[in-house]
């Protein structure tokens, strides 16, 4: 035993936790749940925004979209109405086409034009007197110029005929034709004269 008197320090319980300025307390310290209940919260309230404004967000990210196609559809309509309108301007074409139709149909008359100045000979071939001489006066009555008036020396004809020489005088032997009753008429250029009439049986 010591000869110090007794103090605080001296009256130790056995199962007390033991201090002192050297040594730390023995018992165990208990772990604060309050970082733990904050950081939950904090994941608790994250969820819930991303569950009720991501819906949101993505609703207002798509409906822009659905006004652009829109948009992008309209200008469509005008296009069309402007094809709708060019349509009708084809319609003046057909006109012209009309007006350009009649224009050929001048041609004929003016390339069919009768010439009495030329020269006709007037052939019998039916073995009849004076039958060539009479209808010489007939055409020479009408203003057409007679040649010559002779009988027929060719191959013997079956009907009347006017020859012509080329495609000029086809008007003129229609015009003889027309004026002695005569509906045949061909072109050749071996009886080297314009305008021939052979008058045959029947005439």
């Amino acid at each position: 035993m010591s000869n110090y008197p007794r103090d605080e320090f001296d009256a130790v319980e056995e199962n007390s936790a033991r201090y002192g300025v050297h040594r730390a307390s023995t018992e165990p310290q208990a772990r604060s749940l309050l970082p733990l209940m904050i950081v939950g919260v904090a994941a608790l309230c994250i969820g819930l925004l991303a569950f009720f404004l991501i819906p949101k967000l993505s609703h207002n990210n798509t409906s822009p979209v659905a006004v652009t196609s829109s948009a992008a559809s309209t200008p469509s309509a005008p296009q069309s109405a402007g094809a709708a309108t060019t349509k009708p301007a084809e319609t003046p074409t057909e006109g012209s086409t009309e007006e350009a139709t009649p224009e050929p149909t001048v041609e004929p008359t003016s390339n069919s034009v009768v010439d009495k100045s030329t020269s006709v000979a007037v052939f019998n071939a039916t073995g009849v007197d004076g039958l060539a001489a009479g209808y010489a006066g007939l055409i020479t009555g009408d203003g057409w110029m007679v040649s010559q008036s002779a009988n027929w020396a060719g191959q013997p004809q079956v009907a009347s005929v006017i020859f012509y020489s080329d495609a000029a005088e086809k008007a003129n032997a229609e015009e003889l034709g027309a004026l002695l009753n005569i509906p045949t008429q061909v072109q050749t250029a071996e009886l080297g004269v314009p305008l021939a009439v052979v008058l045959g049986p029947g005439a």
